[in-house]
């Protein structure tokens, strides 16, 4: 993979929108890491923290997606099916989401969107009725990418992971559509 320091984006870049590889997974885990406890969503001593950053372990139960842009992860996300302990909101008939993450540096490219489309994407082709992620009001730029695609939310399904971390569920229906 390119150094990420070194990387000049450019609009006209190929995003490539692929699952991640074992070689991918530190990346991942820095990237993810870098988002959420860097930009003050995550507290670095926090269990969650260290969930972040196990990238390996969390492939083992999830699909972990990475957008490629000149050789470098720039953004991330995780895909979960019920019943794995990665989708605790998830129905048996929705797929859902978490993690996204994309570089600073890379913001604004449409990254954030591309991932989100690919699941939707793809819970399409599997048959899934929607699509849910748990989200943080303070989440402002993932909020917006999530209200475009067609997100909504569904109050009587907001939760807390635990106390002091209220979560907002967003759900977005999957149209067979999107398969023509």
């Amino acid at each position: 993979m390119g150094d990420v320091a070194d990387l000049q984006l450019d609009p006209h870049d190929r995003i490539v929108v692929r699952a991640a590889t074992p070689d991918d997974y530190d990346a991942v885990a820095d990237l993810t890491v870098t988002v959420y406890v860097g930009e003050g969503y995550v507290p670095a001593t926090s269990e969650y923290a260290e969930t972040l950053a196990r990238t390996a372990q969390r492939a083992a139960a999830t699909d972990v997606l990475v957008a490629v842009v000149g050789g470098c992860v720039v953004g991330s996300l995780t895909v979960a099916r019920p019943p794995s302990p990665f989708a605790p909101i998830a129905r048996a008939d929705e797929i859902e989401f978490r993690m996204l993450a994309v570089r600073r540096s890379a913001r604004g490219l449409g990254i954030g969107t591309r991932l989100v489309r690919h699941v939707l994407d793809l819970a399409a082709e599997e048959g899934y009725r929607a699509v849910v992620i748990s989200t943080d009001d303070a989440m402002v730029d993932a909020r917006r990418i999530y209200l475009e695609l067609g997100f909504v939310h569904v109050p009587e399904r907001d939760w807390s992971p635990m106390p002091g971390v209220p979560l907002t569920v967003l759900e977005c229906v999957v149209s067979r559509e999107r398969l023509r």
